[in-house]
């Protein structure tokens, strides 16, 4: 999916009480302490007063400034709580496609670990199931399902097996590897849950971003 130059971000899906975004990579969902603009929200919110709508958009979860992919938003403060309802209760599923280095011998497998909260002072579970789409030459093309939401938690668990992400630069080192890409080779593809509302399951899937599938292209 090719974004507009003047409109990076998209919708994919919009009613009274919800909207999910297909975020660019690059982009970040909130500000940090550094108050940046132009974040996903900012611009999704500059859009519904251009449209007239009253209520604002409040993200029900994060993806990293270097993921792109699918991020659910709520139209007002109560709808946002019954969506992080269904996230506590590990009620929303989502798909992501991953790139790793090296070649994975397993077609598909559980990652668990513990991850340290400073903030929490506690350790906290981390579970990921993954199933491998295609093998390449020196990456492997995943599909993976996080159980938990940890930070970074699919990045940190494929450095913990050997198999870090293409173009990641925080958790491995890039000059160690052939593979070169501008970022963390991850894509947030699909995401399914209930309708706060309605009751309805909806599941939204976006297409593998631009500078992903030109790399998966060029690669043997």
């Amino acid at each position: 999916m090719n974004l507009p130059k003047n409109k990076r971000y998209a919708i994919v899906y919009e009613d009274e009480y919800i909207i999910i975004a297909n975020k660019p990579p690059g982009m970040l969902v909130i500000p940090t302490p550094k108050k940046e603009t132009n974040t996903l929200t900012d611009l999704l919110n500059q859009e519904l007063d251009s449209r007239g709508i009253v209520v604002n958009a409040y993200p029900c979860h994060r993806i990293d400034r270097d993921t792109s992919g699918l991020v659910i938003y709520a139209k007002g403060k109560s709808i946002q709580a019954q969506m992080m309802e269904q996230f506590k209760k590990r009620l929303v599923k989502k798909a992501y496609l991953a790139f790793c280095h090296g070649r994975v011998s397993k077609d598909f497998d559980t990652l668990k670990g513990y991850l340290y909260n400073r903030n929490k002072n506690r350790r906290e579970l981390m579970i990921t199931r993954f199933r491998v789409i295609e093998r390449k030459k020196d990456f492997t093309v995943f599909e993976v399902e996080p159980i938990t939401g940890r930070t970074n938690q699919i990045r940190i668990q494929f450095k913990e097996i050997g198999h870090p992400l293409v173009g990641e630069s925080l958790y491995a080192f890039r000059k160690d590897f052939r593979l070169r890409f501008k970022r963390a080779a991850l894509h947030a593809k699909a995401i399914e849950f209930n309708h706060p509302v309605t009751g309805k399951r909806i599941r939204s899937i976006s297409p593998l971003p631009e500078d992903m599938a030109t790399f998966l292209k060029l690669q043997r």
